[in-house]
């Protein structure tokens, strides 16, 4: 991202007495290497408010204080109007916070709704790229949300023509845009995936990678998830990280149900180094033992040692 609030590696000026110096001393410090950059999703801190009774950027100070707290340094907000864009820049400045990428939604199965939602993604784009975004993750949204109905083939054909549509737009603007998926996806026999996958260019349409939901929405199929990381793996820009154990979400990112040293592996053997993306989220089983600053400062520190070899 630029700018990038890790570039601000200090100089050493008006150094006098250099011959004071010994050949042993070094005339500039080496600078310690700048920590892995890992973003985080707005939605895992909204559960962990929730859970709190309390509302995810209801005051944003509160908010994001909390999350400079925890030690993380990059924010992937959830937007939906451009709007939101000059309302949440102030708050990135005060806090230092990069904004590598954005999540918006989108409805891309009928064409009447589709010119109106990549209408708004673009303006959305074109508010943030100044800020150093360049990855636009999308989920085009299901039929209703919480509905067991699938799309149409005319649908899936429709959905796949307008998001290779946005996502040529958005690569005219030097950005990338990262298609997501939840579970829906992979009803049916995965249809409504493979086909935006071998629909669209991969010039337009790169990957973000959502592990745990892929699992979920498979079964709770490991098999079914690194089927995926062999056939898209290439197209991999952003992983989105969450882990479960028996099924159920962790409070934090830890060991358990994803061998996520087996996907580190595997998007290593391709030459894949993606944007991390924390979604450490939790439901409504998951343990109640600590709260969200201090669940991701774990996360943070488990994931750097997971993730060192992708770096």
């Amino acid at each position: 991202m630029t700018p990038n609030r890790r570039q601000f590696l200090a100089t050493l000026s008006g150094i006098a007495g250099t011959s004071l110096l010994t050949d042993n001393t070094p005339l500039l410090a080496e600078s310690a290497p700048a920590p892995m950059h890992i973003s985080c999703n707005s939605y895992p801190w909204t559960t962990f408010y929730e859970r709190e009774k309390k509302t995810w950027m209801a005051d944003p100070d509160a908010s994001l204080t909390d999350f400079v707290a925890s030690g993380l340094t990059g924010y992937e907000p959830a937007l939906t109007k451009v709007e939101e864009v000059s309302e949440l820049a102030p708050y990135l400045r005060k806090y230092q916070l990069e904004m590598r990428s954005i999540y918006v939604n989108s409805s891309l199965h009928e064409a009447a709704d589709a010119r109106k939602s990549i209408d708004t993604a673009l303006a959305i784009a074109d508010a943030v790229k100044p800020l150093g975004t360049r990855i636009v993750v999308t989920n085009p949204n299901p039929i209703k949300w919480g509905s067991a109905d699938n799309k149409t083939d005319a649908q899936l054909t429709e959905q796949a023509k307008n998001l290779d549509r946005l996502g040529a737009e958005l690569r005219k603007r030097g950005l990338t845009l990262a298609y997501h998926t939840h579970d829906p996806e992979f009803r049916a026999g995965a249809r409504e995936f493979y086909h935006m996958m071998l629909n669209t260019d991969p010039k337009n349409v790169a990957f973000c990678l959502d592990s745990h939901w892929i699992y979920r929405g498979a079964g709770n199929s490991q098999v079914a998830l690194f089927d995926v990381v062999k056939l898209f793996g290439k197209r991999v820009v952003e992983l989105h990280i969450r882990q479960s154990k028996d099924g159920i979400w962790t409070e934090t990112f830890t060991d358990g149900d994803i061998d996520y040293r087996r996907l580190v592996r595997e998007l290593k053997a391709v030459n894949v180094r993606p944007h991390l993306v924390l979604e450490q989220s939790v439901e409504a089983k998951s343990p109640n033992t600590v709260g969200g600053i201090e669940a991701h400062k774990q996360d943070l520190v488990y994931a750097r040692e997971l993730f060192a070899g992708l770096v």
